[in-house]
């Protein structure tokens, strides 16, 4: 079969091709690993000269035609199958969509929300301070003597001679007074850090939220509430 004899035939089946299975077997039969095209294009190493040259350009051409003419018929045969989902499945874009999972809080952050909503009912200021203190504010401004325990390493991360890993919320307190006068009522929640052995009950970071009320005629009843 000469390569004019199977382009007709080639394309004529092509074109008789039903759906993409028909289209995919036709592929197979003319440009697979054991189709005919390739067959001619294999058996080119055993022509004469002269031959293999024309037929091999004649080949290749016709193998280009066949891939152009097989990717266009693909094309159409996809875009039916849309056209005939999109009759089938029509879709209501007025209908809610699906549900999105959120994340949450962590039950720590909630809890210090309520905390701090309670409070700021009360009348309560929320203060924030730095986590990372000097010796002054988380010791010495609290009455708390260089002899101490709490300043020895193993209970303070220690970051340098001056520098240290606050041990509590107390150095809130300090800094707020240092800048306002009574009367007033704060809070100061915030995390801490110990050097602390680690168990089902210690951890070397966790949370404190300790208060402040300074004003006349304050009594341990304001505490009680």
């Amino acid at each position: 079969m000469n390569i004019a004899e199977l382009k007709k035939i080639a394309f004529s089946e092509i074109e008789k091709a039903k759906n993409p299975e028909d289209l995919e077997k036709a592929r197979k039969t003319y440009l697979g690993r054991k189709g005919e095209l390739t067959a001619v294009l294999r058996s080119l190493a055993e022509r004469p000269a002269e031959e293999k040259i024309r037929v091999g350009k004649e080949a290749n051409r016709l193998k280009s035609e066949l891939e152009t003419l097989f990717a266009t018929k693909k094309i159409a045969f996809e875009k039916e199958l849309l056209a005939a989902a999109a009759k089938k499945e029509r879709i209501d874009i007025t209908a809610p969509g699906k549900k999105v999972s959120q994340g949450s809080s962590h039950p720590l952050s909630r809890l210090r929300k309520e905390a701090e909503d309670i409070f700021g009912s009360l009348g309560f200021e929320i203060i924030e301070g730095p986590e990372v203190e000097t010796e002054y504010y988380n010791f010495d401004a609290l009455n708390i003597p260089a002899e101490h325990p709490a300043r020895e390493m193993w209970d303070t991360f220690w970051l340098g001679k001056k520098f240290l890993m606050r041990t509590h919320t107390s150095p809130v307190q300090i800094r707020y007074m240092e800048k306002h006068n009574p009367p007033f009522r704060i809070i100061a929640p915030g995390r801490v850090f110990r050097h602390e052995a680690t168990d089902a009950s210690h951890e070397i970071q966790f949370n404190q939220l300790e208060g402040l009320m300074v004003g006349k005629d304050v009594s341990l009843a304001d505490l009680k509430g």
